[in-house]
């Protein structure tokens, strides 16, 4: 299959066309990747108390300001804070800065607190608390409601200390939990294997801030203030700047998988051909095979020139995102090839996947079954 040239006057209005391109988190017309921060507490909320004096308000404004000054080196990227100062702001409009801001991630910091010295970090995503300090970490991040004018119209009755309140909170965030499960745990990842800290894992409980948007949100507890040791690293400016390097990094590394080889949009003519392998056929009746090249937020038109001249690509929305396959065979030797080329056009982190019936299943299990 030789791959077809496409002119530079067509890549040059594809380019300029993405300004107008419609994704599901629906960007900007700067199409640039929009990450909202938001510092907790604030003004007359100061969170979590400490017997050292430290305050939460204060360090999670200090650690966000600082991510998002890295953040803010990337041209590609642009970031909305919910406060830069120490002001109060209702959850429910950052969660509106957020919505307004059409944000492909939402990330909000806070610290963590207990009458014990436990010490570590967790991320959160919005579920059903799976225990009571699960549920007791959201009820206090969720009281703060009590200091806001008409909370009770604001979150149509809602009660932080009822555990029927949490049932229905999850219905909005559903499409995005994988990604923002992928983003908690880059963030766990790097705080455990680089900062070296307690694990205390990626978790799902009912906040209400996350409850507030519509698009991947996770909420960091730092360590807990009330820790002698991890209140005072936490309050200091290297706990600060290590804490705000690993979830900066943390949100670039999920941007780079989720924009896996889509961000390269401008076909440059190539004259590579497929050439066929010589391996026999593998024919799998019932299973289709294709080739996943990419995963993205965005929305993209299944033309060759979007893929860098590949042809036969299809698409599925899965959980939030969009899949791009290539390739459509039950042969696995042919699909194979496919793949092989496909790493030669540059996605070199290609990989195959199996269908049955409509439905994706694991490649071992398809392969389980009789070639013909």
């Amino acid at each position: 299959m030789k791959t077809k040239s496409v002119l530079y006057i067509l890549s040059i209005m594809f380019v300029l066309s993405l300004t107008n391109m419609v994704s599901l988190y629906a960007q900007d017309a700067s199409n640039k990747f929009i990450v909202v921060l938001d510092a907790g507490h604030g003004g007359k909320d100061p969170g979590k108390p400490s017997k050292e004096g430290y305050k939460e308000k204060d360090i999670a404004l200090k650690i966000v300001l600082e991510v998002g000054k890295e953040l803010e080196k990337n041209p590609d990227i642009k970031v909305v804070y919910t406060r830069t100062k120490d002001v109060f702001v209702d959850l429910f409009v950052r969660g509106k800065i957020a919505n307004e801001a059409k944000a492909d991630l939402f990330v909000s910091v806070h610290c963590n607190a207990h009458h014990t010295q436990a010490y570590g970090s967790e991320t959160y995503v919005l579920g059903i608390h799976r225990n009571d300090t699960n549920f007791n970490v959201a009820k206090a991040e969720n009281e703060v409601i009590y200091l806001e004018d008409d909370y009770e119209k604001n979150y149509d009755g809602f009660n932080p200390d009822s555990p029927g309140s949490y049932i229905g909170l999850t219905l909005m965030q559903e499409e995005y939990l994988d990604q923002s499960i992928l983003l908690a745990s880059l963030v766990q990842n790097n705080f455990t294997n680089i900062l070296k800290r307690k694990n205390r894992g990626v978790k799902q409980a009912g906040f209400i801030v996350l409850h507030q948007t519509i698009m991947p949100s996770i909420l960091i507890e730092a360590g807990f203030i009330t820790n002698k040791n991890e209140g005072a690293y936490l309050n200091s400016k290297k706990g600060q700047h290590e804490i705000s390097t690993a979830i900066k990094n943390a949100v670039l590394d999920y941007k780079k998988a989720i924009y896996q080889n889509i961000d390269d949009f401008v076909y440059q003519e190539s004259e590579t051909q497929m050439t066929e392998d010589a391996e026999p056929d593998e024919i799998y009746n019932n299973i289709v095979f294709k080739v996943q090249i990419a995963a993205s937020s965005k929305e993209i038109e299944l033309k060759p020139y979007n893929f860098k001249g590949l042809e036969d690509i299809s698409r599925d929305k899965i959980n939030g995102l969009y899949k791009y396959y290539y390739g459509y065979t039950s042969n696995y030797s042919k699909i194979k090839n496919f793949q092989t080329y496909a790493k030669t056009k540059g996605y070199i982190s290609s990989f195959i996947v199996a269908y049955k019936d409509g439905e994706i299943i694991p490649l071992d299990e398809a392969l389980k079954s009789t070639a013909n």
